[in-house]
């Protein structure tokens, strides 16, 4: 692969997110993202799983044959799916409760095994686990910034059962935004999900928008700058 550490960096913070670029994993989207602690922790769960197929899959890219690679990626996901699942299980069980099915359900998140077929099974491991770790951590962002707009409107808290995943220690993060608020339910609700996520995609077009005018804008400008050339014609015969 060619793309320097940069290029994966910008792709997977921002160029081409999960969430707001590809528009993938919308399911679990709108079931975790009632409030930011829930985003938080499928988000985590997600980016662990990622790093560590890019490393699997990068490792195994020339044991593996092509005609079988797409049921090995699979069998690979879900085994550490399995090992996230369990693991959650066991020392985040109040949490794992919340987030239920959508645990083992990232075996079928389109975008962990996009980034197996198109990048980590043609790159090498370092590069592999950096695109796993950047999208998963723009994944996360994105999860936890919906997860927190939703639950400051739905419920006026922030962070709520944040101990519950972090443990007791950043039970400080759990903080009451507007006291004594009834509440918006639809924004708790899987509509209020598709409400915030499109607000969400119109600020970054606007925001990309912006950067390319900015970009063409100099551009533009030396174009005008530049010296004519005058080309004169012979008279003819």
């Amino acid at each position: 692969m060619s793309k320097g550490y940069l290029d994966i960096t910008l792709e997977g913070l921002w160029t081409n997110t999960i969430l707001f670029s590809q528009t993938l994993a919308l399911c679990p989207m709108l079931a975790v993202t009632g409030t930011a602690t829930n985003g938080l922790g499928l988000g985590l769960a997600t980016t662990v799983v990622l790093v560590a197929s890019g490393l699997l899959i990068s490792l195994l890219r020339s044991v593996i044959e092509p005609e079988i690679r797409i049921p090995a990626y699979v069998l690979i996901i879900a085994a550490l799916v399995t090992i996230v699942d369990l693991y959650m299980n066991a020392y985040m069980h109040d949490l794992y409760k919340i987030l239920g099915l959508f645990i083992p359900l990232i075996v079928t998140n389109c975008a962990i095994l996009g980034r197996a077929e198109s990048f980590a099974s043609k790159a090498r491991i370092l590069p592999s686990m950096l695109d796993g770790l950047m999208m998963g951590v723009g994944f996360t962002f994105a999860l936890v910034l919906l997860g927190s707009v939703r639950e400051i409107l739905g419920s006026g808290t922030l962070f709520s059962g944040a101990s519950l995943l972090l443990g007791p220690a950043f039970s400080f993060l759990e903080v009451e935004v507007i006291p004594d608020y009834s509440g918006f339910l639809i924004f708790i609700l899987p509509p209020g999900g598709f409400i915030m996520l499109s607000l969400i995609l119109v600020g970054k077009r606007i925001i990309d928008n912006q950067f390319e005018k900015a970009r063409s804008e100099p551009e533009g400008q030396l174009a005008a700058s530049a010296p004519k050339q005058i080309t004169i014609s012979e008279p003819s015969a």
